[in-house]
């Protein structure tokens, strides 16, 4: 849950979280850092983890296409993806 000022419009309105597991290729967290800021619009960009595991946090209009990119790097789970905007309208996210 983010802190957000009532009726706040927020830029980014989908928070993106989830983990990419590696299944064929390892992994790089740079390369995949570099790809999301370089190709998909949106902020608050973590990548981090290793050759195995990397978990991803964005925050986008388009959340499939976040989706898409790590569905095409490995096994994806434990996928969140909040509406901030409802947040910060005070409804459920």
């Amino acid at each position: 849950m983010h802190d957000f000022k009532p009726g706040e419009k927020i830029e980014f309105k989908f928070d993106c979280q989830m983990l990419i597991a590696r299944t064929d290729t390892d992994l790089d967290e740079d390369e995949i850092f570099d790809y999301i800021s370089d190709n998909l619009e949106g902020d608050s960009l973590l990548a981090v983890g290793d050759e195995d595991l990397i978990k991803i946090h964005f925050h986008s209009n388009k959340p499939w296409e976040v989706l898409e990119y790590a569905a095409s790097l490995g096994d994806i789970h434990d996928i969140v993806v909040e509406n901030m905007q409802r947040q910060a309208d005070g409804l459920q996210g």
